[in-house]
């Protein structure tokens, strides 16, 4: 019997002059654990004098997580942070009763042509931390734990994982993490009982019970199960998951909540701007078909 619940492909979405592969939430999976959004940025290719350019939006209840492997993202907030995202290093900005936040290519980076290629995520709230006021965390990638074995490098970007603790603060229990795995070598990961865990292959082939996944799959195994696979090809993942919530999350546009109310409040109050200002930027997403 498959431990494998299901396979997740990524559907392309054009978010204003790049793609990205929509993986949660799915028809047949909407959260795995407390992640509830996942989306692969590129890789895109820029030309000079190009870039993105996501204008200021809105989110409550949830962080939003962004991790590059090529390019650099400048985030800007609402509570004044400005920061320049590099391949490797972690952006954790936790939105609870509300923040807004814009994304634009570095200009120096504009100038040139320049490829961008990232992971971006939401993880829900717990319910009792859907309200906590706003907060912007980011970590260098020196700073996130390094797990070395014979054909094996993970770095720990969130969480807990073979009995390390990323610095990144978390409200739940969840792990996230980045693999490399020279061809040949086997993986595994055993979650706690209840958890749920997916994984993410960007590059390379591997098997599991038998059967290939190359790479853009994401395969989601069923609560507890353990995490075997093996590497066929060189092969570069991410794995992700936790403890799942008691209550289900309403998800619209960029509001997460597990009150449709307080979803209703927030549609409302980016409606008539009452939500905190970014410093220096004026430029607003309006509520989808408004």
């Amino acid at each position: 019997m498959s431990n494998i619940e299901t396979v997740i492909e990524p559907r392309k979405r054009d978010l204003g002059g790049f793609m990205v592969g929509r993986l949660l939430p799915h028809a047949h999976k909407r959260m795995v654990g407390p992640f509830i959004f996942f989306d692969h940025m590129g890789p895109a290719q820029f030309k000079p004098g190009q870039g993105m350019d996501v204008r200021p939006h809105p989110h409550i209840g949830l962080s939003t997580v962004t991790y590059l492997f090529e390019g650099a993202i400048t985030h800007r907030d609402s509570l004044g942070y400005k920061q320049d995202i590099l391949p490797g290093d972690i952006n954790w900005m936790t939105a609870g009763s509300g923040i807004v936040h814009s994304e634009r290519t570095p200009e120096e980076l504009r100038k040139n042509g320049h490829k961008v290629n990232g992971l971006q995520i939401w993880i829900a709230l717990p319910k009792h931390s859907e309200d906590i006021a706003p907060s912007f965390n980011h970590f260098p990638g020196k700073n996130l734990p390094l797990i070395e074995s014979k054909g094996t490098k993970i770095k720990l970007i969130a969480g807990k994982a073979f009995l390390r603790n990323s610095p990144v603060p978390v409200f739940s229990p969840l792990f996230y993490f980045e693999v490399f795995l020279e061809a040949g070598t086997k993986f595994h990961f055993q979650p706690t009982t209840n958890h749920e865990s997916g994984l993410y292959l960007l590059r390379g082939n591997m098997c599991i019970e038998g059967k290939t996944y190359s790479n853009l799959a994401m395969p989601i195994w069923k609560p507890g199960s353990p995490v075997d696979v093996t590497a066929e090809s060189d092969s570069h993942f991410v794995v992700f998951g936790g403890e799942p919530f008691e209550e289900p999350r309403e998800i619209w546009w960029n509001f997460v909540s597990s009150s449709k109310e307080k979803i209703e409040a927030a549609k409302e109050r980016w409606r008539q701007q009452k939500f905190s200002k970014i410093p220096g930027e004026t430029e607003f997403i309006p509520l989808p078909n408004e």
